[in-house]
């Protein structure tokens, strides 16, 4: 399962890097302007990890993402992502991931943001998308639905809760700076967490 694990995150990054230029502009409306080229320095460092030794499990190598990201993604995105990869490092399995498994790995992302970010939802911030994610996957384990049901859904929920951020005010981060001004821009974390999320999904099914 580490091969494909590896595989994943190598799509991963390809995808923020192909999106650097979408997500440096819907920075520079609220934020600094460098969410997209923190993100593909990161991602391009993760890459290159990733090409040089073989993982002899998912603990390893997630957490070689998280020190990677923490090491050279600047601003807050570098923390807030590596300590997520750094809290799912801990409890990610190395056989095939059922429901359980896979929520435990959204929550425990989540904690780490959270602990790290002192965010809540409805901040306009990459928890936005996350939470309804992981939401969702509890709600499809309530409803008896199968894995693949499950992540189908939680696809849908993370892309509606990023594009929720448009009409939030920010209230962390540089974007909160703006005030009112802040409504009317789709968070750039809040983007970069959907690509992840889909990525990661469209992958395993």
């Amino acid at each position: 399962m580490t091969e494909k694990s590896k595989e994943i995150l190598n799509k991963v990054a390809d995808i923020i890097i192909e999106n650097k230029k979408y997500l440096t502009e819907l920075d520079s409306a609220i934020g600094d302007g460098d969410h997209g080229i923190n993100m593909t320095k990161g991602f391009k460092k993760v890459k290159e990890k990733l090409e040089a030794k073989d993982y002899e499990n998912n603990k390893d190598l997630i957490k070689t993402v998280a020190m990677t990201l923490i090491s050279t993604v600047g601003g807050a995105s570098g923390p807030l992502y590596g300590t997520a990869f750094l809290n799912v490092s801990k409890i990610i399995p190395d056989a095939d991931f059922d429901l359980d498994s896979i929520i435990e790995i959204g929550e425990t992302a989540v904690a780490g943001i959270q602990k790290r970010g002192k965010a809540e939802q409805g901040e306009k911030t990459m928890l936005d998308t996350i939470i309804p994610a992981v939401n969702s996957l509890k709600e499809s384990k309530e409803n008896g639905d199968n894995v693949e049901e499950a992540l189908k859904q939680c696809k849908v929920k993370a892309e509606e809760g990023m594009k929720a951020t448009i009409d939030m005010q920010a209230t962390k981060g540089r974007a909160s700076y703006l005030g009112e001004r802040s409504i009317g821009h789709q968070d750039p974390g809040a983007t970069s967490s959907y690509l992840i999320i889909k990525t990661v999904i469209d992958e395993l099914y």
